[in-house]
């Protein structure tokens, strides 16, 4: 097997980068308004972890730079929907967590996208999901370990 030229890797990689665009595309414009799905993304981070996280380990969890995540969280925090604050026994450390408003707007972003995500996986079949899960999983697995 050619390792230049796998035409397996090339359709897998292909069909994933088409769907990831495709359904960041289509869930952004579901959003509430202002609302980006990276904003949405941290909001539910921090909403299922239900705890606070240092800038540095919210960009870690995402693989972006500090400067992308401190970003996104300066406008998370204009629009108070997360509280940031300083580390009481490291001042050059800061602490974000979600705040109600922010909880409302995950929650209403949430009620947003529901349907078309359920209306997708309805449409292929939860069956089929359900199978394609794992080798997804084992995918992002593999990505993430180097």
């Amino acid at each position: 097997m050619s390792t230049s030229s796998d035409p397996l890797a090339v359709a897998l990689f292909s069909e994933i980068f088409t769907a990831d665009q495709l359904a960041r595309n289509r869930l952004s414009r579901a959003l509430p308004r202002g609302m980006e799905l990276s904003h949405f993304s941290v909001l539910n981070h921090l909403a299922r972890l239900s705890e606070e996280r240092t800038p540095a380990q919210l960009a870690r969890s995402f693989h972006l730079t500090r400067g992308a995540m401190s970003n996104t969280l300066a406008k998370l925090e204009w629009a108070g929907h997360v509280h940031v604050r300083p580390d009481w026994d490291d001042a050059r450390r800061k602490f974000v967590s979600i705040s109600p408003a922010g909880r409302s707007a995950r929650d209403a972003a949430i009620a947003a996208i529901t349907p078309i995500i359920t209306e997708v996986v309805n449409d292929i079949g939860p069956a089929r999901v359900r199978a394609a899960l794992p080798v997804l999983r084992e995918l992002r697995e593999r990505l993430g370990a180097t």
